[in-house]
């Protein structure tokens, strides 16, 4: 019997036509997007904590600031840095929302759970600068990562978790335990142990605050599973949880949308999508 393929079923870029060439192009475009922001309109590089990566940037609204976006960038905790996401905050920004967007340091040099901690800490920092609620979004690893502190071990701050109005996993991996399968573990480091407590399906959530699971209906099987698993488990605990496929998005068109302000992923980001029940 043919075991099952786990390095395929994590494969996005093997599966998009084209996708060495995004990296890239994402660069430069976040890059033009910087460039065009007027000074006081983006803070780089504040420090969280005192390595390298621990670095985030807020990028400010006109006007009244609603509360505080945070954004955190996928790569499987082991690639690219908050300089390749930049754009996508202007649907937030049009909006009203201070959007923060924050590195960490990426796997080997820092295990995932330290990794959690580390996103705990950003948040933390901009939570200080930022007043209003707090609304969560993470793409890939970054949805496991935001989905963590919503967790009954949540690196956060009491007072600071208690501001967060919404958390938006977009494609996000919440059962951690088949990564030890792939390829990608020689540099995850993944044991049983920390692929378990990593796991946001297998914790209990810290309150009731909403979370929705955002994927594209183009992507690969094994992410539409991870949304809809976390969703089953959390409804059952009685976390208002939904789960929406994007049709006709894979891995990487799906976050497209952030960068409208009318768009329903910009919604459903900031807590503005109507909130009833499952989607699918």
């Amino acid at each position: 019997m043919q075991s099952f393929d786990w390095d395929d079923a994590f494969a996005n870029m093997a599966h998009v036509e084209n996708s060495h060439l995004l990296p890239d192009f994402w660069a430069k475009r976040a890059a033009v997007y910087r460039a065009a922001l007027s000074g006081e309109k983006l803070e780089e590089d504040i420090a969280y904590g005192d390595g390298p990566r621990q670095k985030l940037d807020i990028v400010w609204p006109e006007g009244a600031v609603q509360g505080l976006a945070v954004f955190v960038h996928g790569g499987y905790w082991m690639r690219l840095d908050k300089s390749y996401w930049t754009d996508l905050a202007e649907g937030a920004r049009l909006r009203g929302w201070a959007v923060c967007i924050p590195s960490y340091t990426l796997t080997p040099q820092a295990r995932i759970q330290a990794i959690t901690a580390e996103i705990g800490n950003a948040i933390a920092v901009a939570a200080r600068r930022v007043e209003g609620p707090i609304c969560l979004a993470g793409h890939s690893a970054g949805g496991h990562l935001v989905s963590r502190m919503l967790c009954d071990d949540s690196p956060l701050p009491p007072d600071v978790r208690a501001r967060i109005r919404h958390t938006l996993s977009i494609s996000g991996l919440h059962d951690l335990r088949p990564l030890m399968h792939t390829q990608m573990n020689e540099t995850l480091n993944l044991d049983a142990a920390e692929a378990s407590h990593e796991s946001a399906v297998l914790h209990t959530p810290a309150g009731v605050s909403p979370l929705t699971c955002w994927v594209g209906g183009g992507e690969r099987p094994e992410f539409i599973r991870q949304s809809r698993l976390m969703t089953l488990m959390w409804q059952g605990l009685d976390v208002p949880t939904r789960c929406h496929i994007d049709d006709g998005h894979n891995h990487f068109t799906i976050l497209e949308g952030l960068k409208q302000a009318d768009a329903p992923i910009t919604d459903a980001f900031l807590g503005a999508a109507t909130f009833e029940g499952n989607d699918t």
